[in-house]
Order: structure tokens, then sequence, then C-alpha cells
């Protein structure tokens, strides 16, 4: 018995049973499809909360809304580059993304122009984006 057969029991039983890894090639599409649909949900309730404020409160604080919510999609795009080189490259995701973060608060409180909370808000939006996701994929299984 040579090491190609004992190869060959293992896959075999692995195709029976249904243990099957998926292919990284297809894992990474879907993973790519996965992080479209998220900007797509982050961009469509930015949209619609950066009109909302405009109606309910004024341009200017709708656009303290978006200078965060901008900066909240800024932030996702870095942290979906960090997981995808998680595995490859690197062993954890890194912390720097929260830079941008930290960053942008203390722009927002030495400006006068710029109001904290609707930033701060703003920012949030993908994760509310996040949230709204999780529950139409929990309603469609």
């Amino acid at each position: 018995m040579d090491e190609n057969d004992g190869a060959t029991d293992v896959n075999s039983e692995a195709l029976v049973t249904g243990e099957v890894s998926p292919e990284p090639h297809s894992s990474m599409e879907e993973y790519y499809q996965l992080q479209n649909e998220l900007f797509l949900w982050t961009l469509l309730l930015m949209l619609v909360t950066f009109i909302s404020v405009w109606m309910a409160y004024s341009l200017n604080t709708a656009l303290n809304y978006l200078i965060g919510a901008c900066s909240g999609v800024v932030y996702l795009k870095l942290l979906a580059k960090s997981v995808e080189k998680l595995g490859r490259e690197k062993s954890k995701v890194g912390k720097n993304q929260l830079a941008l973060f930290i960053g942008l608060i203390v722009v927002a409180s030495q400006v006068d122009q710029l109001q904290i909370v609707p930033i701060f808000l703003g920012f949030l939006t993908y994760k509310a984006a996040l949230i709204a996701y999780m529950l139409k994929s929990l309603s469609t299984t």
C-alpha cells in the first residue's frame, strides 16, 4: 500500500461524511461578495440617514453626519483589508484602523464648525448597516 492509497481513502471518507472543506478560492469569492453587500448596505443607510437628518435638523448637522459616515466607510474598508490579510500575512487584526476614528474625533473637537455627536453617530452608521444585514440574512434563512 503506497501513500496515495491512504490519501484517497481519507478523501473518499470526507466526501461520504460531508466533511469537505470549501476551496479557498470560493471562500474568498464569498468574502468579497459579503464585503460588497455590506458596503452597499452602509451606503444606502448613509444616504437615507443623511437626507433624514437634513430634513429634521439642518444642512450643517447633516454634513457633519456625512463626514462621520464617510469616515466609517473608510474604517470599514481598512478593516476589510486587514481581515483579508488575516491568516496569510498576519495572525491578528491590527488596531491601526482605530487611529482614523481617534483623529476624526480630535479634529471635530478642535474645529468650531464641526459637531462631535453627529460625526460620532455618522461613524457608527457602518455598525447599523451590519446589524441590518445580519437581520436580513437571519430572516431569509
